[in-house]
């Protein structure tokens, strides 16, 4: 007998196109419970420049803990102190828990978030080499620029450009470290294995034009909102600069200006370039995966899915 896969919806998209709201919304419309698939939602006290839902407060309900926004749970959001990485390999097996639970709560999983391969690694079930941090290594390729770190990768694994976000320095020294301490090319060790979820894919899209408005308002409002009051009261808390949550897009940026290398103005400008720079690379991401049904609005989605359960019934 065919065993019947959990049936998962992902709401994917780039920065500031609305995928937090829609999933939200339609998580409230299909009884569903949402898991954070964005890799900067997941530290603890940063909360205006990562686009949190405003207003949700961490909680514990019914022995679980979570992000609480609009009585709509959240899981793996709000929850990693700022100093630790969360791998791929990691998230994908806390979603995985958190999928069973919300399952068997009788209600429907929904996964909400722009880190692609966080997606891929569970629409896919990637089977990721479990390399634990080498903290000799790190400290030793932290200290080379990042365009020294690309080259070592690209030289050891060719492919990766493709399927690594080669901007990203966290996600670099990863598939460095892992190709490094297995011997093997990342790439070819990211093989999928047989399917563990029954996934509904819906990606929420923007003319380019639109999209970077949208991103420059976003930065704006956070910024007025107390980002960089924010900011500053992280890095007095004890976090330090070169935390991996503190190197996320704007948190370094306005570090730079709170240390006095950059005016606000520059701060701003260079975090708003560098925002829609992560959102070309995810669009860039996602469009390579055919399985995704772009929509342009809340009403195109809300039919998708709709459709989409009255045909596993």
């Amino acid at each position: 007998m065919t065993k019947v896969l959990p049936r998962v919806l992902c709401i994917v998209g780039p920065t500031s196109s609305g995928k937090t709201m829609l999933g939200i919304h339609l998580a409230k419309i299909i009884d569903g419970e949402i898991i954070n698939a964005d890799a900067r939602q997941v530290y603890r006290e940063f909360n205006i420049g990562t686009g949190k839902p405003y207003g949700g407060k961490r909680t514990s309900k019914g022995g679980r803990s979570m992000y609480l926004f609009e009585d709509v749970p959240h899981y793996l959001m709000d929850y990693l102190p700022p100093t630790e990485l969360l791998t791929v390999t990691e998230w994908r097996e806390k979603a995985l828990k958190a999928i069973k639970g919300i399952k068997k709560r009788g209600k429907l999983p929904v996964v909400v978030g722009g880190t692609g391969l966080y997606i891929q690694a569970l629409v896919d079930n990637y089977q990721i080499p479990a390399v634990p941090p080498q903290d000799s290594f790190r400290k030793a390729m932290e200290e080379k620029p990042l365009p020294d770190l690309v080259k070592l990768l690209l030289r050891l694994d060719p492919a990766a450009e493709k399927l690594v976000d080669i901007k990203n320095p966290r996600r670099v020294l990863r598939a460095l470290e892992v190709a490094t301490f297995t011997g093997k090319p990342f790439t070819e060790q990211k093989g999928a294995a047989r399917p563990i979820i029954d996934p509904l894919l819906i990606g929420i899209t923007h003319d380019r034009e639109i999209l970077r408005e949208r991103i420059d308002t976003a930065v704006e409002a956070y910024v007025e909102a107390g980002w960089i009051d924010e900011v500053r009261q992280l890095h007095e808390s004890g976090i330090s600069w070169d935390a991996p949550a503190m190197t996320s897009i704007g948190y370094r940026e306005f570090g730079a200006y709170i240390k006095g290398e950059k005016t606000l103005e520059q701060a701003i400008e260079l975090t708003k370039r560098a925002t829609w720079q992560y959102a070309k690379r995810q669009l860039t991401w996602f469009k390579r995966e055919k399985r995704i049904h772009w929509v342009k609005d809340e009403g195109e989605a809300i039919a998708l899915v709709k459709n989409w359960l009255n045909e596993k019934k």
